[in-house]
């Protein structure tokens, strides 16, 4: 695995660390119209009315409430979900120049890793990639998640409402909504791969289970109205994916340039014996 993937998956695994963390030890004062502060004022009270509102907009169900919220939310940023994608699909083209320079700086020296490092920066800079795009979802829905829960734990209508079978201020108790959760980032983290030109064993594993298992834990733990957030965005996720960034629209667009590229090159080929045969 590069170290800049590497950096990666331990930003996303801090950023999730800090995330329990920080929800573990919210304030559960009330939120109320009197709340004072930019987060509790501003946003947190808003999050609560907004989900009320649309609550009652279909009969006063809490959950439905929060699945409109969520896919608001969804189309809101999908913008940046659109230029990460852009990036993901520009780090898939200079897969094989990326691999090609590892093989190049293949030593471990200092040195090495350095040319290695500046090498794929002007990479990155040539092909316009960022390679920490693949962060700005994550860092932008991390405020909508903790404001989320801050809403429902701190709205007392919120926090006792049920949807299905579940209180929405408490874990799902039969799990079944964690688990939609993390099989719809499955999906997501299954098909990004599925549309990489190279993928190494470990590698994959770790994208494609890394991360469900994170919401998984998370969703096991947390109130179920953040798990019902999860399964709504990772579903919407999986539809996002295939529309925007179809794999097997991408393979069959490489396999279309491979075989040109064949072809191609079978064409010199046969010129070139034929300029021999004339020289002779």
């Amino acid at each position: 695995m590069s170290v800049q993937k590497k950096k990666r998956m331990l930003g996303l695994l801090g950023l999730f660390t800090l995330l329990v963390v920080f929800l573990s030890g919210c304030s559960t004062k009330p939120v109320t119209a009197n709340s004072t502060g930019f987060w509790d004022h501003y946003i947190v009270w808003n999050f609560s009315r907004a989900i009320v509102w649309l609550s009652d907009l279909f009969n006063g169900s809490y959950g439905v409430g929060i699945i409109i919220f969520t896919i608001i939310i969804r189309v809101i940023i999908l913008p940046l979900m659109q230029y990460q994608m852009n990036s993901s699909r520009k780090m898939m083209d200079i897969q094989p120049q990326m691999k090609a320079l590892q093989t190049k700086y293949s030593s471990r020296d200092i040195d090495t890793q350095q040319k290695l490092q500046a090498e794929m920066s002007k990479l990155y800079k040539d092909a316009g990639v960022h390679p920490f795009a693949s962060m700005l979802p994550l860092l932008v829905q991390m405020p909508v998640l903790i404001a989320l829960y801050q809403a429902i734990q701190r709205t007392s209508v919120l926090r006792s409402g049920t949807f299905l079978w579940m209180e929405l201020g408490h874990s799902d108790p039969y799990f079944i909504l964690p688990i939609l959760a993390a099989l719809f980032t499955f999906a997501t983290s299954k098909l990004t791969m599925m549309g990489q030109v190279q993928q190494s064993g470990f590698q994959s594993a770790l994208m494609v289970w890394g991360m469900p298992i994170m919401i998984l834990f998370m969703a096991i733990s947390l109130p179920s109205a953040l798990a019902v957030y999860w399964v709504v965005t990772n579903a919407f996720s999986v539809g996002q994916t295939l529309l925007l960034m179809n794999p097997f629209k991408l393979r069959a667009e490489r396999e279309a340039k491979e075989r040109k590229k064949r072809k191609l090159q079978r064409q010199l080929a046969k010129a070139r014996r034929g300029k021999k045969r004339k020289r002779k």
